[in-house]
């Protein structure tokens, strides 16, 4: 019987440590392109590292030990190369020439996860524009299947060649994409609008950090939670009460990682709105990976490229229950003070992580108190939409020089990113004071 099950390819591993890395960083990256060549579907057969001043501009490695990645592919009948680091399309051409088989760097291999992993309308596309970002500057003879899709009689320009006519489509295609991209964008920011009464909290963090699960915890839900890299692609968002009478929205997002493409970060923006227009975030951490601090350097560093280092954030170290002595435990706490330590599948101290994010949400909240007239309908209806509302009555207040005049006096609870928007709404109001009636 014909099997139908794709073969598993064999591949080798790549790296360069240069003068601002080291041995041990090198070697902890090729473990993790280990674990991406994994869940991509290969079996990693052999590695092959060099210490460089710089990389080369031709061949990324030096020409005689591209010659011993040559050799230790044939010898291990490896059906592709993988390198720890993007490549040029210089390098990748003359790669391709020397060594004969089938190159794959970093960013490449993380973009092939990511369209396994694509589930959903919104990921597919936001995988599919970053694949094509990334191809059209690539593109080589092998190209040519473009123009069976799309191409025929009258999409050719004159005097164009196969490779410009593959580019063309391929920013027709993206453009496609992006259009399509910015209607999810205004989609998600109306329902983002429409959750704002309540404060909003994103999971952050290194993948595989186990935010998935974390939120299962939290929410009693049943999103997807797996031990492999990047199980979750889209953002989920669940209501969670931390303490009686205080709720939040609370968003699982995408996991990050080292080097992780630009291109990807652009892409993936309608996810990553999440984390931007959240309160707070909760940073997610797997004590049981040796390398956490570099992890915690790594998101930290995504945070601040999209532009959200500055906002309330709390770190969570998960998994705690891997941890066989207390003094680890209160070593984690000394050394990152303010810190939380628990582990999301045993449910350890989730209680005091409730209560904790609880603090911070009242933090992050403002009480205020407007006077509205009732015939105001519009302003009224932005504070209902858009605060949690703790007080509502009808009284007399008036403008300096003006007769008393029947408003709604609301006291409410807005959260800060939404100062400016609220002050513009209610500026017309600001003058109003309780009249003597009251």
């Amino acid at each position: 019987m014909h099997s139908t099950e794709v073969p598993q390819e064999a591949a080798v591993l790549a790296g360069v440590v240069r003068p601002n890395g080291s041995d041990a960083e090198l070697a902890d990256s090729l473990d993790e392109l280990t674990l991406l060549a994994v869940t991509a579907g290969a079996r990693v057969v052999g590695r092959m590292t060099q210490t460089r001043a710089r990389l080369n501009p031709a061949t990324y490695m030096g020409s005689g030990k591209v010659v011993e990645l040559r050799q230790m592919a044939q010898h291990h009948r490896a059906d592709l190369v993988i390198f720890d680091d993007d490549l040029s399309p210089v390098q990748m051409r003359n790669l391709e020439r020397i060594i004969g088989c089938k190159l794959l760097d970093r960013s490449a291999l993380i973009l092939d996860i990511f369209a396994r992993r694509a589930r959903t309308a919104v990921a597919k596309t936001q995988v599919e524009l970053a694949q094509l970002d990334y191809l059209r500057t690539r593109l080589t003879r092998h190209w040519t299947h473009l123009s069976r899709q799309q191409g025929g009689i009258g999409t050719r320009g004159p005097g164009e060649t196969q490779i410009e006519t593959d580019r063309r489509l391929i920013g027709k295609r993206m453009a496609t994409l992006r259009q399509r991209l910015r209607r999810i964008d205004r989609q998600r920011s109306t329902q983002r609008r429409s959750r704002r009464r309540h404060p909003t909290v994103a999971l952050v963090g290194y993948t595989n950090a186990g935010k998935s699960t974390l939120l299962n915890a939290l929410t009693g839900s049943d999103v997807l939670a797996e031990d492999r890299l990047f199980a979750t692609l889209d953002s989920t968002t669940r209501l969670v009460t931390l303490v009686p009478g205080q709720e939040i929205l609370l968003s699982d997002t995408v996991g990050f990682i080292r080097k992780l493409p630009h291109k990807l970060i652009e892409s993936f923006k309608s996810t990553l709105d999440e984390v931007r227009e959240s309160d707070i975030l909760v940073h997610v951490i797997s004590v049981t990976h040796a390398a956490y601090e570099r992890h915690i350097r790594v998101v930290n560093e995504t945070l601040e490229e999209i532009g959200v280092a500055s906002k309330p954030t709390l770190l969570v170290f998960n998994k705690v229950d891997a941890l066989l002595l207390t003094d680890q435990i209160a070593a984690l706490r000394a050394s990152w003070p303010g810190s939380m330590v628990i582990s999301a599948l045993r449910g350890t101290c989730l209680p005091e992580l409730r209560e904790r994010l609880a603090q911070m949400v009242g933090g992050a909240m403002v009480e205020r108190t407007a006077y509205v007239p009732v015939t105001e309908g519009r302003a009224l209806a932005r504070i209902h939409h858009g605060t949690t509302v703790l007080a509502e009555d009808y009284v007399y207040a008036q403008r300096p020089g003006r007769d008393p005049e029947l408003v709604t006096r609301v006291r409410f609870l807005a959260a800060d990113r939404d100062g400016a928007e609220l002050r513009a709404v209610l500026r017309p109001f600001e003058s109003y004071q309780p009249a003597e009636k009251d």
